[in-house]
């Protein structure tokens, strides 16, 4: 049995191809080859250029196979959530699949609402309301002719996955992004899908493909793809859902902060959360690996400094993001703190402008130096984290004693130390590629290279990874600090 694994990591600003090898317990990953993406902007709005994806995942899937000696046992995708790809009865791609940050949605969520009450779809689907969930997208594109020309619809990670062996499915980790599940059953929403049916004359539940969970073998890549066959493995297809099962815990009373584009943020639990209370605190049940339910909030994450720095690199005022995150560290803590998760924050704009007048309405004076803005999206991230994590352990009947942040954002110790600080719990951080190291763990056990549950693979995932601890208490800032900052976000 080889046991070298291939993970296709798709983020929203970036995409990877990693190769894992495990050997004596552990997991080696090394980068096969990494390229950007991005929105791409249509006349019609804002979509993701998928076939151009496809192009760069077939080139590292290769680079992996040569780099291994032929000895790559299976391939696995991740991607963010939520968006996908309409199919005829051909197999064909009727278009681009539309981007999450684009705004058709903005006004679909109150008339969705509207026939469907929040709190029936709530029972079923427990999703936070975002107005980018597929369900809004679906209705935003329901007068559109080309839904009879539709034969499947396959969200992203399942889209390449059938580019890659031919099988259409939904892996249920993606799929409960959707809003069409059924998060406690793991099964699709009947009710949901006959509501969407008779009040839109949408399609469902004919185009959508059968469920599968992570660890589902779909079999080899199809001929003329690469120089030797594959096997294809349904992972986490919700890149979250891979980064959970790398978390690098011994003990399930955990909290965890998926940190990148966006943050994801809450626990880990046996069962979905569907009360009313749990709806009106606007928090989502995600399916994970294994039978467990991600309770989580999306917080936006570091795309605002992200784009904070696009927008100084356009006006020749580019950044070091080591030495700007040096100098915020330098400022004193929640001068200027806002709402991380504005709705007006989350498309491409003009980021620093937001920002300020952001504070401005709550009475705060944001300076237009970079040190300064950048302080206020971290300090503000780490606020919004501490509401999250205590609001999460009341809501499920859980205590967290410490908090694990993987991916990307583990990388920055200013937002680890003030996460450490914000929730008066230790952060462990890293690993930095825990997508793409949950993905192979998940494909190793699926080909028969490692066994266990959970508990075991992250036994592998701590084995496999560097870990930074931060202690609470290092800076002045007692729980009364953030109760103050929490106030100044609403102007009080």
């Amino acid at each position: 049995m080889d046991d070298t694994f291939a993970a296709v990591d798709l983020g929203a600003s970036s995409g990877r191809v990693i190769v894992g090898r495990l050997s004596q317990g552990r997991v080696e990953l090394s980068e096969a080859l990494r390229f950007p993406n991005g929105p791409a902007e249509r006349g019609d709005g804002i979509h993701w250029d998928a076939e151009g994806m496809f192009g760069h995942i077939r080139a590292g899937v290769q680079r992996a196979i040569d780099a291994t000696g032929g000895r790559l046992a299976s391939v696995g995708v991740d991607t963010w959530g939520v968006d996908y790809g309409r199919l005829d009865a051909a197999g064909k791609l009727l278009e681009e699949p539309f981007h999450y940050r684009d705004l058709r949605t903005a006004k679909t969520v109150g008339e969705v609402f509207a026939k469907l009450p929040p709190q029936r779809l709530y029972a079923a689907c427990g999703l936070q309301v975002m107005p980018f969930n597929t369900i809004f997208q679906y209705v935003a594109q329901a007068g559109d002719p080309a839904w009879r020309r539709v034969d499947k619809v396959l969200l992203m990670p399942d889209l390449f996955s059938y580019w890659l062996c031919g099988k259409q499915v939904a892996e249920v980790t993606i799929a409960s992004t959707t809003g069409l599940l059924d998060v406690a059953a793991r099964q699709w929403s009947a009710d949901t899908l006959r509501h969407l049916a008779d009040a839109y004359g949408l399609p469902f539940p004919a185009v959508l493909p059968p469920l599968v969970e992570p660890g589902t073998v779909l079999g080899p890549t199809l001929p003329g793809l690469f120089s030797q066959p594959v096997q294809v493995v349904a992972v986490g297809g919700h890149d979250t859902a891979s980064a959970v099962v790398s978390v690098p815990s011994t003990s399930r009373d955990f909290a965890f902060i998926s940190s990148g584009t966006w943050s994801l943020v809450g626990m880990e639990l046996e069962a979905p959360v569907l009360s009313e209370a749990s709806r009106q605190a606007d928090f989502t049940n995600e399916l994970g690996a294994d039978g467990t339910t991600r309770y989580l909030k999306n917080v936006m994450g570091l795309w605002v400094l992200n784009e904070c720095m696009r927008n100084w690199r356009e006006q020749g005022r580019e950044q070091d993001l080591a030495g700007l995150l040096d100098a915020a560290a330098r400022l004193p803590a929640l001068g200027v703190v806002v709402d991380i998760d504005d709705e007006r924050l989350m498309p491409p704009q003009d980021m620093p402008a937001t920002l300020r007048a952001l504070a401005a309405e709550t009475g705060q004076e944001l300076s237009d130096d970079p040190a300064a803005m950048a302080r206020c999206v971290i300090d503000s991230l780490a606020l919004a984290y501490r509401s999250v994590i205590n609001q999460a352990a009341a809501m499920a009947g859980r205590t967290a004693d410490v908090v694990h942040i993987v991916g990307g954002g583990s990388r920055n110790a200013l937002l680890c130390q003030l996460t450490a600080e914000a929730t008066g719990l230790p952060v462990v951080a890293g690993p930095v590629e825990g997508t793409a190291l949950g993905n192979i763990l998940v494909q190793a056990r699926a080909m028969g290279a490692l066994s266990g549950g959970l508990d075991r693979l992250r036994e592998v995932a701590i084995a496999s990874s560097e870990l930074k601890r931060y202690s609470p208490g290092v800076l002045d800032l007692p729980p009364a600090a953030w109760e103050d900052a929490a106030r100044k976000t609403k102007g009080k």
